[in-house]
């Protein structure tokens, strides 16, 4: 049975969401906040019929996808190339930091927003790319008809509009543990849901302030 359905579960809150800070690759850990959240989440997940679950290896995923398999019962797959993006220097900055530090590169940004790689980072054709790959892989590996994937915002509004083309960056935002489903028609992948909160029953959910422009 080929996989018919995706659920896309961002990453819980951390301090460094809370305070707008990109976080890149840091191994940032979840807030109290965000394990309420993920144990939500996971409170919702049992219902959804995941056969397996996929995860970044970066730690504020790794925290709600072991939560989520406790639940599911079943160990979750760790796959480095969900990774959010590397952000290089401007990790630990806000945007307005990176405009008045880095004004050059802001500006570099700007005129080629998938174009331009951090300075000790990547760009976000290149995170497209893995992502890409990961995903191919993942559904070519896996049989059941729903199979779960944890991985941060960047990385999945870029895997999103290569997989979908009526798919628009600006027009979605994912909060923190939200849920996004695409699903196979006719060979062809489409966004069924964005950003899902109702997990949450009113616990505050921030969406990321977006890299790109």
């Amino acid at each position: 049975m080929a996989v018919k359905r995706v659920i896309f579960i961002r990453s819980g809150e951390t301090d460094w969401n809370a305070s707008g800070q990109f976080t890149g690759w840091l191994a940032a850990p979840l807030n109290e906040h965000g394990r309420q959240q993920a144990q939500r989440l996971a409170n919702f997940i049992r219902n959804i019929g995941l056969s397996a679950l996929y995860t970044s290896d970066l730690r504020r995923a790794l925290e709600v996808a072991e939560l989520l398999g406790e639940r599911l019962g079943f160990e979750p797959i760790v796959d480095g190339r969900l990774r959010e993006r590397n952000i290089g220097h401007w990790q630990g900055m806000t945007r307005e930091q990176i405009r008045a530090w880095f004004p050059d590169e802001y500006a570099a940004l700007e005129a080629d927003p998938k174009g331009f790689r951090v300075p000790g980072g990547e760009s976000q054709q290149e995170v497209c790319e893995r992502m890409l790959q990961a995903f191919h892989d993942i559904v070519a590996r896996e049989d059941g008809e729903t199979i779960g994937i944890v991985t941060h915002t960047t990385a999945l509004h870029a895997l999103l509009e290569a997989l979908i083309p009526s798919y628009v960056v600006g027009d979605a935002k994912f909060g923190n543990t939200s849920v996004t489903t695409i699903a196979r028609q006719n060979g062809e992948w489409k966004l069924v849901a964005a950003n899902d909160l109702t997990h949450l029953e009113g616990l505050e959910s921030r969406s990321a302030k977006e890299i790109t422009p």
